[in-house]
């Protein structure tokens, strides 16, 4: 009898068995039902049917830093390490592109002042990762819901160029009523700099003048976000 059992034993230590206690406990669990490591080694069982990504897993946390760095690098990045291909890459993509999206319909389908939140949460996904400086304004109608999220540029690692005159056409083209600034960091660090505030103001008054409500400026780091209206410079 023990020789019996002895094989299945074995198999439910093995890579399935192991497998399927995991998916067990990601259905039966909450939002911490896995660790880092074993969210991403569950990702990779696309890419890898029956071999073990515990490895891998633990490999790319620990060369990005964290699984928000994992699931944000480049595609390139990521097949550099021993192991990752493609599929691999793919998955991993994948996942993070539907995370953008979900907190993009979010920010979609509700005023955006009401879901203040839902907007950090994506404003988050979106840009804290991001090694270069980039800038948007988030165009809103009469309700503050989104009309448009507008992609104004990148810039170097420390500037950004935003030009008042054009943020504000802009706006008149698309029929806002107000707007969000919104810029990261690179440094991590989201306290606004002179530059940040200067600017700010001077698309505020040019909005003014014309009817159009700069309602913040919210810049995003690794750390954190602040909102230049929280602070009161605004």
């Amino acid at each position: 009898m023990r020789g019996e059992r002895l094989p299945q034993a074995e198999a439910a230590a093995g890579p399935a068995g192991h497998r399927a206690r995991l998916r067990q406990r990601l259905l039966d669990g909450g939002t911490e039902a896995l660790a880092d490591y074993e969210v991403l080694e569950f990702l990779l069982f696309a890419a890898n049917p029956r071999g073990d990504t515990k490895p891998l897993a633990k490999t790319l946390l620990a060369r990005f830093g964290s699984l928000n760095a994992v699931l944000n690098a480049e595609p390139g990045a990521l097949k550099q390490v021993s192991g990752m291909g493609e599929t691999g890459a793919a998955a991993l993509k994948a996942v993070a592109l539907a995370a953008r999206r979900m907190a993009r319909g979010e920010v979609q389908s509700k005023p955006v002042l009401g879901s203040w939140q839902a907007l950090l949460d994506y404003l988050t996904i979106d840009m804290a990762h991001l090694t270069v400086e980039r800038v948007r304004v988030l165009y809103l109608d009469t309700r503050n819901r989104l009309i448009v999220d507008h992609h104004v540029g990148d810039g170097s690692v420390d500037e950004a160029a935003i030009h008042p005159r054009e943020v504000v056409r802009k706006a008149l083209d698309v029929g806002a009523t107000a707007m969000i600034l919104v810029h990261n960091h690179p440094s991590g660090n989201p306290e606004p700099s002179r530059a940040d505030i200067d600017i700010t103001r001077r698309i505020a008054e040019a909005g003014r003048l014309l009817g159009i409500v700069v309602h913040d400026h919210v810049i995003v780091g690794r750390s954190g976000h602040v909102s230049l209206k929280a602070k009161g410079l605004i």
